[in-house]
């Protein structure tokens, strides 16, 4: 009689649950890659069977995990993947680094300043620092508003893959709206994420709040993935936009050389 070894005496060479190592596998490899690929590169990079890759890629795609280009014939990464690598950014450290460099903006400049994250088609905001004798803000540690209305997020959209983008906001029915300002369409939206890129920084005015207005930078990995990004905010046109987004780019990049070591 062959005596029970148990579960725990398995050769870690050989996965207990095949069809999770596969799928983490998958998973790892399309983040390696700089843009989609096709479900035969993945099939012949991981050796494994074609009808496999497919119903696992079928199976992540309905968990938004990952996303079919039908043109292209070819997978990338989702949303639901890009929700979990905000989460780890999220996680203290990211909070640690940043909330003495964003108090020092706020000091320097004498308004409110913010760190936040992405989470979906929302930014998270991660770190608060309101100015005394300011205007009274809707953001704050927790609050979540849809990315494309504000600077914070409109700073890491730009930073995104142009796919990442249009996975995010595929319809008109993707873009929620607060005062009436504001893109309300992809190709809106790409404009001024065009706008954004050209300028080096993003901007909202009025789009969030009436009467307030923020700039924002991102914070990118040693990647160039956005996993953060620096805003301030303030009311009226009695400021000098510029000035202030000097001041949140070069906090942006002291973050960003933090994070990256």
């Amino acid at each position: 009689m062959i005596p029970d070894k148990g579960p725990d005496t398995a050769s870690p060479a050989e996965p207990q649950v095949p069809a999770a190592d596969q799928t983490l596998r998958i998973l790892r490899y399309l983040a390696g890659r700089p843009a989609p690929v096709a479900a035969s590169a993945i099939a012949r990079e991981l050796a494994l069977p074609r009808s496999t890759v497919y119903h696992l890629l079928t199976t992540l795609a309905t968990h938004g995990f990952v996303m079919h280009l039908r043109e292209e014939r070819r997978w990338g990464l989702g949303t639901s993947a890009f929700e979990l690598a905000g989460g780890y950014s999220r996680q203290q450290p990211l909070a640690r680094l940043g909330r003495p460099l964003v108090a020092a903006l706020s000091d320097r400049l004498g308004e409110s300043a913010h760190l936040a994250v992405m989470s979906g088609g929302d930014v998270l905001y991660i770190v608060e620092e309101r100015a005394p004798r300011r205007p009274t803000l809707v953001t704050d540690v927790g609050v979540r508003l849809p990315a494309h209305l504000t600077a914070s997020g409109r700073a890491m959209l730009a930073s995104l893959p142009r796919e990442q983008v249009r996975a995010l906001y595929p319809s008109a029915s993707a873009f929620p709206d607060r005062t009436g300002l504001g893109p309300r369409t992809p190709s809106a939206l790409r404009e001024v994420l065009r706008e954004v890129r050209a300028r080096g920084y993003a901007t909202e005015d009025s789009e969030v709040a009436d009467g307030l207005r923020s700039v924002g930078a991102a914070v990118r990995d040693h990647t160039g993935w956005p996993v953060a990004a620096v805003a301030v905010t303030w009311a009226g046109s009695d400021l000098d936009e510029q000035v202030l987004a000097v001041a949140v780019r070069e906090t942006a990049a002291v973050l960003e050389a933090r994070v990256a070591r």
